[in-house]
């Protein structure tokens, strides 16, 4: 038996060995004070985008503690809206981002408005839970949740708008690992803590989240503290990242750096709003980048969104702990699938995203088949292969929106490149959303379509991904090959 300490005190470990892992990955030889600087920045940002995550997939959690009032189908259609109106939202929210906000000021505006509309969520689920409001449930939970992801929009952005002017392209491949770890440890926050809230909250608990978010004699589960935590808590992380937060070097005092990405020797030149959509839409490559990501976005948050569910209406004999901490495991594992990605990606192919990105999505294709041939006969099988499928995921989106996109899109078009990218990923998480919402049903659910759904997607990013294996910005190649003259040059003189 698996005492409870265990879950929390072995992600707080992840973290620091994330940590660690940053401080000793330094290829550029950066003096101590930079690294640590960029350690300040980088982490109260990162924190803010993991609660951030909370604050966003919590609406699945509030789907299993609401039961019959939240129907499979309703969830996929309002989750569905809010990523839909997600991945639209890139096109206005990068270009802003990119010539007017930068990212500390988009992250800003980000945490404020995912925390009042989080408020706002709460707000309606109390409504309907404690005074039995009659109200359109799918019209009201898809309107506020897709104010929250508008408002969401601007973090995934804006965390990668700051990156691109702290790291180097060689270094972009360890922090899409970092990147990849702050999503996974928002899953977490959002399965097992948002599972913990509503633990805390049941109409026969007591303690000091039942006294704050209910009165004592209320019957109804408190569900719509599963809202308000996250909402006061990103607040939290906000007031920090005005305080912490630079948007360059050059901004905290340092010299100029350059990344050595598509903008090196064009940080000059301004572009219109048409410009920088033009520059994503007009190439083929990020366009094939944004297809990666959109079948990554299927499978992602197919088994992010409906294994939970499938576990508690599955018998799953000998996987209860991956239905009852879906959010650890798929935390930790994330954590491993972006960090195998991105320390791949620059230690054996030079920084190319290509290769890891093909693995990767092979591995989904496998295990959505072994998923399907064990559905109904091994429950730790299915367990499994859900967790390996988010585990990959995560390293294709850490390699693709958290890297590639800015590789290719350069320090000038990050948050437009990496918008349309991530767009791209919540795109897939819509078909997903609405498809399996259909077909999935209500009554007499074939939960086989969900490892079905799955295949198709994976093999074609796992095509494309083959097609992009070579590919890199003209000034990353450019500063490769003067990396291994150098070195060759030392070789010379070490011999002689």
């Amino acid at each position: 038996m698996v005492p409870d300490y265990f879950y929390p005190v072995t992600i707080a470990l992840c973290l620091v060995a994330v940590v660690i892992i940053y401080f000793l990955n330094n290829p550029l030889k950066h003096g101590q004070w930079f690294l640590t600087r960029r350690f300040i920045n980088w982490f109260p940002l990162g924190m803010t985008y993991a609660f951030l995550c909370m604050g966003r997939y919590n609406i699945i959690v509030a789907k299993g503690a609401l039961g019959e009032l939240m129907t499979k189908q309703q969830l996929g259609i309002i989750f569905g809206t809010g990523t839909l109106v997600y991945t639209l939202s890139f096109l206005v929210n990068g270009p802003l981002i990119d010539k007017k906000l930068g990212g500390k000021a988009g992250m800003i505006i980000s945490a404020v408005g995912a925390a009042l509309a989080n408020v706002a969520l709460g707000v309606l689920t109390w409504l309907i839970v404690a005074k039995n409001v009659k109200i359109n449930l799918v019209l009201s939970f898809s309107l506020l949740y897709s104010v929250n992801m508008y408002f969401q929009s601007f973090g995934s952005m804006s965390i990668i708008k700051v990156k691109a002017y702290w790291f180097h392209v060689r270094e972009r491949g360890v922090f899409g690992a970092i990147f990849g770890t702050l999503i996974s440890i928002g899953v977490y926050f959002a399965f097992d803590w948002g599972g913990s809230i509503i633990a805390l909250t049941k109409a026969n608990a007591t303690g000091v989240l039942r006294q704050l978010f209910a009165s004592t004699n209320a019957l109804a589960d408190a569900t719509w503290a599963v809202f308000y935590v996250p909402a006061a808590i990103i607040a939290a992380w906000a007031i920090l990242d005005i305080w912490l937060i630079k948007d360059s070097p050059e901004d905290a005092g340092f010299a100029y750096f350059d990344t050595h990405d598509a903008s090196s020797g064009q940080m000059h030149v301004e572009f219109s709003a048409f410009d920088l959509l033009k520059r994503v839409f007009t190439s083929k490559l990020m366009l094939l980048i944004g297809c990666v990501e959109m079948a990554g976005g299927v499978f992602r948050y197919a088994m992010t969104q409906w294994y939970p569910i499938l576990g508690t209406e599955v018998k799953t004999i000998g996987a209860e702990p991956m239905a009852l901490h879906w959010g650890w495991f798929t935390c930790v594992f994330g954590i491993v699938g972006g960090f195998s990605g991105g320390l791949i990606s620059d230690k054996l192919f030079h920084s190319r995203r290509g290769p890891p990105t093909a693995f990767l999505c092979g591995c989904v294709v496998l295990m959505a088949v072994l998923m399907a041939e064990f559905l109904f006969a091994k429950p730790l099988v299915v367990g499994w292969t859900a967790v390996f499928i988010v585990m990959a995921s995560i390293g294709i989106t850490s390699l693709m929106s958290g890297t590639a996109a800015t590789d290719f899109g350069g320090r000038k078009a990050t948050a437009t490149s990496m918008g349309i990218i991530n767009g791209f990923a919540y795109l897939g998480s819509c078909i997903q959303s609405f498809g399996l919402g259909f077909l999935l049903g209500d009554k007499n659910t074939n939960w086989m379509w969900l490892p079905i759904f799955v295949v198709p997607f994976a093999i074609i990013g796992t095509f494309i991904s083959i097609k992009i294996w070579n590919e890199l910005p003209a000034a990353t190649r450019k500063y490769i090959e003067n990396e291994k003259k150098e070195n060759l040059t030392v070789d010379e003189v070490a011999l002689k």
